[in-house]
């Protein structure tokens, strides 16, 4: 039950922080870390919410003075640290929005000081951090939430239901293929180095990661995702969306073994233009071992993408005349459910027998399934609900510290290298097999950081 998130708020995490001495209709103060991209709608989502926004935190001056101007109220900083310091008892809670590698330290800043967290995916750069956060955040009972908003879809809860149900038997197999990277990655550093903009801050923006000389359009604003010190490539940024439903449908838990299976041309710096990842699942909750890969890469792309054989999504193919760019194809012992698109908010079923996919609302096996998963008020609004003293929100941090943790592997098979067949002990978060995934599983933070 706490592996899938269907659990009750008492059940796991017992009552969250802000409801001890508060009046639960009272406004939660919020805090903002990353108000450009992502951030922009993250801050307004949270004010819909019922949050008073009281501080907003980027290092870029002209995205933080453009998003002040719509919540005039708020204090502005460029430095969340000093932000938390100087506003502590003035904050309940903190959204963070920043590129992956503040994740983690921005996130643990806060949840020390009892703030209660909504964090953009990945929830973590490394696995190491996942882990911690889940650990402060229980430990606390702080209110959690990722940044994956397919959780709260009904089409997604119903593909959990209805996968859990029986309805295509043991799953076998797990497929899951994305269109990203669409930034640029596969590729050396450039060379040389530009003035940094008066109006940012190169050394807050860089964070825990190794100095490094600023470069136009390189890394920021958005550039960043490729770059192995800044981002985790089109395996984090994607996979806590499409990976989200088969990894609570299925169960997965820790895989046994992760490796690279083929890639493109590999760079001391950057992800691969295109990749396929195996992972392979022992028995679990009385399911049968199962293997997953993930296969990556931009359809527009020079080179390629890596894609499942042909014989293996047919079907698919058949129905709607070409393999879409991204989606999740689970095989089973009765049948297979596909989900078309990257947050699994619609799926269709094909069982033994039947010559083509069915929409899975039209299905009849699938409409004979009762509903048991409570359905979202909204993603943004469960992690407030939480704070309130709710359930735990469905993506809340020890769902999702999971989830993270299991597809970092796959960054760090990637890189220890192609062919490398990587067993792994969960728990410790060590391979007992490949010692060079140390290195990997931990970040060395820069001097003060």
């Amino acid at each position: 039950m706490q592996k899938t998130g269907l659990g009750t708020g008492a059940l796991l995490f017992g009552m969250p922080a802000i409801v001890r001495g508060q009046n639960l209709n009272s406004r939660i103060n919020v805090a903002c870390i990353g108000v450009g991209g992502k951030g922009d709608s993250d801050v307004n989502d949270a004010a819909k919410c019922g949050g008073t926004i009281v501080a907003l935190c980027d290092v870029d001056a002209g995205t933080l003075d453009k998003k002040g101007e719509k919540y005039p109220d708020a204090k502005k900083f460029v430095d969340f640290r000093k932000m938390l310091e100087e506003m502590d008892k003035s904050i309940d809670a903190v959204t963070i929005s920043t590129p992956d590698h503040l994740h983690g330290i921005a996130a643990m800043t806060a949840m020390k000081m009892g703030k209660h967290i909504y964090c953009q995916k990945p929830l973590t750069q490394t696995v190491f951090e996942a882990r911690e956060l889940v650990r402060v955040a229980k430990e606390n009972k702080l209110a959690t939430q990722m940044g994956n908003q397919g959780s709260a879809g009904n089409g997604l809860r119903r593909a959990v239901e209805v996968i859990q149900s029986g309805v295509i038997g043991n799953p076998l197999e797990l497929h899951v293929w994305s269109n990203r990277p669409v930034w640029p990655q596969g590729l050396e550093r450039p060379p040389g180095e530009n003035p940094v903009p008066k109006e940012f801050d190169w050394n807050l923006w860089l964070g825990p990661a190794q100095l490094r000389p600023y470069l136009d359009k390189v890394y920021h604003p958005f550039n960043w995702r490729g770059w192995m010190d800044f981002g985790t490539g089109a395996l984090g940024d994607m996979a806590c969306h499409t990976v989200n439903m088969p990894f609570r449908a299925l169960k997965l838990g820790y895989p046994s073994v992760v490796e690279c299976e083929m890639a493109s041309r590999f760079y001391p710096e950057t992800y691969p233009l295109s990749s396929r990842i195996r992972f392979e699942f022992p028995e679990r909750d009385g399911l049968p071992p199962l293997k997953f890969w993930w296969y990556d890469g931009a359809p527009s792309s020079e080179f390629k993408p890596l894609r499942p054989y042909p014989n293996i999504v047919k079907n698919i193919v058949n129905m709607r005349g070409k393999l879409p760019e991204s989606g999740c194809l689970i095989i089973g012992e009765k049948g297979s459910l596909f989900a078309p698109d990257d947050y699994g908010s619609t799926f269709f079923l094909q069982l033994e027998g039947e010559a083509t996919f069915t929409q899975g609302g039209k299905h009849e096996a699938a409409m004979a399934v009762p509903e048991t998963i409570p359905r979202s008020p909204g993603h943004n609004q469960e992690w407030f609900d939480m704070m309130k003293g709710g359930a735990p929100a469905y993506s809340n941090f020890e769902i999702a510290g999971y989830l993270t943790e299991i597809i970092l592997l796959g960054c760090i098979a990637l890189k220890v290298g192609e062919g490398v067949r990587m067993e792994w002990d969960g728990p410790n978060m060590r391979s007992p097999n490949c010692p060079q995934a140390a290195q990997f599983v931990k970040r060395t933070d820069r001097t003060g950081w």
